[in-house]
Order: structure tokens, then C-alpha cells, then sequence
């Protein structure tokens, strides 16, 4: 048992007709925790093409979801509003990040901003690694609702509703330690 044959890696075998002592896998093998049988959802692609729908349902929750990853990962770069503005680039970095909003990326699929977040682009490394696809996902989803709040007008905002919305009012201002106490309506009171 001490003394067992065995090969070292990639060496010579007579063993087999093609002198190889390592064997390559059974065609089909996928690695534990490989198998990507979406492929959209792990690629952002139909074929070679970016797709244009998310691959599941957009929610509050994971609209929240994204709003928490991109201020991770993105906001640094793009910063909190998507414009290109964030604390990197003003601190120095050669190349600012382009806006969110420019025609071309509020147009763009929703696929290409999932390869993006996945492969990178130009100097801006991949995420593939730090973000998980489904967060890339919500991420995307975050994205697309930041350009739509920034391009919104009067006609988008439900009916009832003014833009900008009342500030709240205040029974006790908070100080510091403690938060604010907002004063509460009662149905027949009419705000102030």
C-alpha cells in the first residue's frame, strides 16, 4: 500500500493506443454545480443575439434585490443614478463609465446588460464571479427602472399622485440617535 503505481500528471502510458495515462472525460460530463441547461439565463443570449425579456418575473422584492447589488458593484463606477458620475472616476480614473441614459443603453436589450455584467466591457471587468446570475438579473432589472424613472414625465405618474410628492411632516424632529416621529393623517384631515 505505500508503494502503489500510480502516474504522474500527463505522463506516458503503454496502456492505452494513445500513450496517454490521463484519460478525457466521458463526452456529456459536466463539472458538480456546471450544468447551465438555461442558457439564457446564465448567457443573456438567443443563440448569438442579446434577448430582450427577463428570464423570470420582476417583483418588489426583486427590484430591492437589485437596488442593494448595483449599489455594491455599480454605483462606485455608474453612481446611485446610473449617469457615470460615481466616486472612481472622480477621483481620478482615466475613463468615466458611460450614462445609463443615453439613447443607446436605454435601447439596448436587456440581454446585452447581462453579458456585460457577466464578460465586462472595455475596463470594466466582468462580475461573473461576484455576482450571482440571478442578482445579475435584478441588477439589469434595477438598471431599466433607473432609466425609465429618469426619462418619466407627468403622464407616467398614477392618477392622485403629485410630482414632487407632499414632504412628510413631522411631530418630533429625531435627534440624531433617535429617529423622527412622522405625523400621522387621520381620513378627514387634509394635509397642511
Amino acid at each position: 500500500m505505500h508503494d502503489q503505481p500510480r502516474f504522474k500528471p500527463l505522463a506516458q502510458s503503454d496502456f492505452y493506443s494513445d500513450l496517454r495515462s490521463a484519460r478525457p472525460p466521458v463526452e456529456g460530463t459536466v463539472a458538480r454545480g456546471q450544468l447551465h441547461d438555461d442558457t439564457y439565463f446564465y448567457t443573456g443570449k438567443l443563440g448569438d443575439n442579446p434577448g430582450d425579456y427577463m428570464p423570470f418575473p420582476v417583483t418588489a422584492e426583486l427590484l430591492a434585490r437589485g437596488q442593494q447589488r448595483y449599489d455594491i458593484y455599480c454605483a462606485p463606477c455608474h453612481s446611485r443614478v446610473g449617469d457615470g458620475n460615481g466616486v472612481i472616476p472622480s477621483r481620478g480614473f482615466p475613463r468615466k463609465p458611460p450614462s445609463y441614459h443615453i439613447e443607446r443603453l436605454r435601447k439596448a436589450p436587456l440581454g446585452y446588460l447581462f453579458d456585460v455584467i457577466t464578460n465586462g466591457f472595455g475596463a470594466m471587468p466582468d462580475y461573473s464571479s461576484q455576482v450571482a446570475p440571478r442578482d445579475r438579473w435584478a441588477i439589469v432589472a434595477y438598471i431599466r427602472a433607473l432609466q425609465l424613472s429618469q426619462g418619466a414625465t407627468s403622464a407616467d405618474v398614477p392618477a392622485g399622485q403629485k410630482v414632487p410628492s407632499e414632504p412628510p411632516q413631522f411631530q418630533e424632529l429625531g435627534s440624531g440617535a433617535t429617529l423622527p416621529v412622522i405625523e400621522t393623517k387621520t381620513e378627514h384631515e387634509e394635509p397642511k
